[in-house]
């Protein structure tokens, strides 16, 4: 089975990442600063929406979810959320530890999602 990756594709460059190297992506006006596994961030001259379609086309069901309107996770990182300061953790427990904020709602929303995979 051949291995899917992320395309990004603009006039002038391309990034082919895999799925598993992408911690978050924020969105950053007309633009999106993808952060990867290796700390390093890069930004791609695509808004958020359009990032989370081709998500959505190139890797089918995955792993990512948005988050408000400024913020795509990877759940395979989540380690920490708390409503209450906005303040959501995603982690290895190895190599990398990213601080990220979002709405109360959102994350309420978030901590709801991942409780109800625990029940399943």
């Amino acid at each position: 089975m051949l291995k899917k990756y992320l395309i990004i594709s603009t006039a002038n460059d391309l990034v082919r990442i895999a799925p598993e190297k992408i911690v978050y992506i924020s969105s950053d006006g007309n633009y999106s600063n993808l952060m990867q596994t290796d700390n390093e961030m890069r930004m791609v001259t695509y808004q958020l929406g359009k990032i989370e379609g081709m998500i959505n086309d190139q890797l089918g069901k995955n792993d990512f979810i948005r988050i408000g309107k400024s913020l795509i996770i990877n759940r395979s990182y989540i380690y920490y959320i708390n409503v209450q300061s906005q303040k959501l953790i995603l982690s290895d427990n190895l190599r990398f530890t990213h601080t990220v904020s979002a709405s109360r709602e959102a994350l309420k929303s978030l901590k709801e999602l991942v409780e109800k995979e625990v029940i399943e």
